[in-house]
C-alpha cells in the first residue's frame, strides 16, 4: 500500500526539471514518464505549456532556496493553494483505486504545479524540512554548482548533487589544510 505516492517521485521530477530543463513540451512529458507519471496529457498541448511549466519550476525553486522552515512552508502552502487541485479517487489505468491530486482535464503545467507542490509537502513533512536544498558545492564561489539536491537517503545527510561535486569539495578541503612539516 502506498500512503505517500506523490512525495518521492514528484519532488525528484521537479529536481530533475530544475537541474536539466527540457527543450520542448514533449521532453517534459517524457520526463514525467521517466519518473513514474502515467497520466495522459492532451496532444498537442497548448502552445504555452512549455513556458508555463518553466514558471511552475521557477516558483518551486523559491521553496528550494528558502532557508527558514517557516518561510519554506509558507511558500509551499501558497503554491498548493494556487494549484486549486483536490484529491480524487481514480482507477484510470486498471491498476486499482488510488488518489490523484488533480482533475483529469488539467493542463500539463497545472497538473505539475499540483503534483509537485503536494509531493514536495509530503517529502518535507515525512522526511524532514532540511531534505531539499541546493548543492553544497555552490557554497564555494569557485565551484558555483546550483543544482537541486533532493535528499531521499536513509540517514538524511546528502549535501551534494553528485559524486563529482562531493569529490571536488573533499579535494578542496584537503588542499586548504595546513601542511605539516615533519
Amino acid at each position: 500500500m502506498h500512503l505517500n505516492p506523490y512525495g518521492e517521485y514528484a519532488v525528484l521530477l521537479a529536481g530533475s526539471l530544475a537541474n536539466c530543463w527540457p527543450d520542448s513540451r514533449d521532453e517534459i512529458v517524457s520526463r514525467t514518464r521517466d519518473f513514474g507519471m502515467t497520466m495522459e496529457f492532451p496532444v498537442p498541448g497548448p502552445p504555452d505549456d512549455h513556458e508555463n511549466t518553466r514558471r511552475v519550476i521557477d516558483e518551486w525553486l523559491t521553496v528550494v532556496d528558502a532557508r527558514d522552515p517557516h518561510r519554506r512552508a509558507d511558500l509551499l502552502n501558497r503554491q498548493m493553494a494556487a494549484a486549486t487541485a483536490y484529491p480524487r479517487l481514480t482507477d484510470h489505468d486498471g491498476e486499482g483505486w488510488h488518489l490523484h491530486y488533480r482533475d483529469d482535464h488539467m493542463s500539463l503545467p497545472k497538473v505539475l504545479a499540483a503534483v509537485i507542490s503536494v509531493g514536495t509537502a509530503l517529502h518535507l513533512t515525512t522526511r524532514g524540512m532540511h531534505r531539499l536544498r541546493r548543492c553544497a558545492a555552490g557554497e564555494t564561489p569557485s565551484d558555483g554548482c546550483t543544482a537541486v539536491v533532493v535528499d531521499i537517503t536513509r540517514n538524511g545527510t546528502r549535501r551534494y548533487c553528485s559524486v563529482r561535486c562531493a569529490n571536488r569539495a573533499a579535494v578542496r578541503r584537503h588542499r586548504s589544510r595546513p601542511r605539516s612539516t615533519g
